[in-house]
């Protein structure tokens, strides 16, 4: 027997079970940034590896760790699986002289790919929605997208996420400050285990990063940044939060927090939850005012976020409010020759109202078709045999309700059905459901 070839550990298929409340978080994403203004950017799942060694840093988890990374054999480079958007979405902007035009608001969705352990919200190819503004000084920017995101999670009916805030300054605060924590960390150097040691003079921001419980102590007790920063950077993080506590958006602050990316400076922030385990973050971002110079452009501000799409998932699964299923509005039931042309008419006119239409296929009873018409889970059966054929009219049976079997003539059938059908869950309506 052959055998069965199973997908890669951490990069997991999305059945049609799954798939209704994909598409319907996706909706909502595209209604909730169009109500902002950015616009879709798409780039490659193939880049230069060089690309995230600069962007990312060399000394990151990321980069040294987890990057699918190969050689092109045909010519010698190499090549990466995107581990993040960001940097993909500024090279894009560079390459073809977007900012050229003024500054952009962007945002992009897709597959991204790290080699880490599979976990519950932790795979190996996982998906991001990310919103960048390049060109855009702060704080107005980087509150306009902390309110987006949440007016985001509003909309799907998600609560206990929260928000996390700090500031990493500029270039000079951070040098200052790099300079307080290394020997500070070199007076506890026996304390820190191996990746610490190895980043202490090459990357000393990472160590305040760190995950491992023996260090959380060091690390609490280790010099604050905000002791380092200028003037300029305190007014406007301060700036930030009056616009945050002015737009009713509530955050803690947190000294500590310093994001895994070297690109980042200025305001930074996490959206964390306690209801997914250890894998809490699920979104984060800030300012990054030196990267679009460091890939190759001119020197310009930007910041941006970006989610994952399988934590907000889960986190949906859990919520309250409901979310569109799979089933279709409405379960075609027909037999006979005239019946079964006049159902394909009667299909595609409903389709063109924007209902929903699962037509059946294959023969057999009424009875039997009506069997799965309920199974369907389908809130209406449509019924049409030879007279109803002859008449033009249709036979409209509720399936979820206690009501009586009506016939009726086709246009009669498709306003009753909007009608009773809520229109934000109908198939193939225009509407986006995330729309208030």
């Amino acid at each position: 027997m052959t055998e069965k070839i199973q997908a890669i550990r951490g990069m997991n298929d999305i059945l049609p079970a799954e798939t209704a409340l994909w598409e319907y978080f996706e909706d909502t994403v595209r209604g909730w940034v169009r109500a902002y203004g950015y616009l879709g950017i798409r780039t490659p799942i193939l880049e230069r590896t060089e690309l995230f060694v600069r962007s990312i840093g060399a000394v990151t988890d990321i980069v040294e760790k987890e990057m699918y990374t190969f050689v092109d054999e045909l010519n010698g480079e190499s090549l990466t699986l995107r581990p993040e958007g960001t940097a993909s979405c500024v090279r894009a902007a560079i390459e073809h002289n977007l900012l050229y035009a003024g500054p952009q608001r962007l945002w992009y969705r897709g597959a991204m790919f790290r080699h880490e352990r599979p976990q519950k919200g932790r795979y190996r190819q996982f998906h991001q929605v990310g919103v960048e503004a390049l060109g855009f000084a702060g704080p107005d920017i980087d509150a306009e997208h902390i309110v987006m995101c949440a007016r985001l999670w509003r909309r799907l009916g998600l609560d206990g996420i929260e928000l996390e805030l700090n500031t990493l300054g500029g270039t000079e605060a951070r040098a200052r400050y790099r300079a307080r924590l290394v020997k500070y960390l070199e007076r506890h150097h026996d304390t820190l285990d191996a990746d610490s040691k190895r980043r202490l003079h090459t990357n000393p921001l990472r160590v305040l990063d760190s995950k491992s419980p023996a260090l959380q102590g060091l690390i609490e007790g280790a010099p604050r940044l905000v002791d380092d920063l200028d003037e300029e950077s305190l007014r406007d993080f301060e700036a930030l939060q009056v616009r945050l506590r002015a737009a009713g958006v509530a955050f803690t602050l947190n000294p500590r927090l310093v994001r895994g990316l070297d690109y980042y400076n200025g305001a930074v922030y996490e959206w964390v939850t306690d209801r997914l385990g250890a894998q809490g973050t699920v979104c984060a971002g800030g300012r990054y005012d030196e990267l679009i110079e460091q890939i190759g452009g001119k020197p310009a501000p930007a910041c941006g976020f970006a989610m994952g799409v399988e934590r907000l998932l889960a986190l949906m699964k859990t919520a309250a409010s409901a979310v569109p299923g799979i089933a279709p509005d409405v379960y075609l039931v027909h037999q006979g020759e005239a019946a079964d042309r006049f159902a394909d008419q009667v299909a595609e006119r409903l389709r063109d109202s924007g209902i929903g239409v699962l037509t059946h296929c294959g023969g057999g009873s009424f009875k039997s078709q009506m069997r799965k018409a309920d199974a369907s889970g389908a809130r209406f059966a449509v019924i049409i045999g030879d007279d109803e054929a002859q008449a033009r009219e249709v036979s409209i049976k509720p399936l979820r309700e206690a009501a009586a079997q009506t016939r009726v003539a086709l246009d009669e059938a498709v306003d009753l059905i909007r009608r009773v059908c809520d229109p934000r869950s109908v198939i193939g309506n225009q509407e986006s459901p995330s729309r208030t």
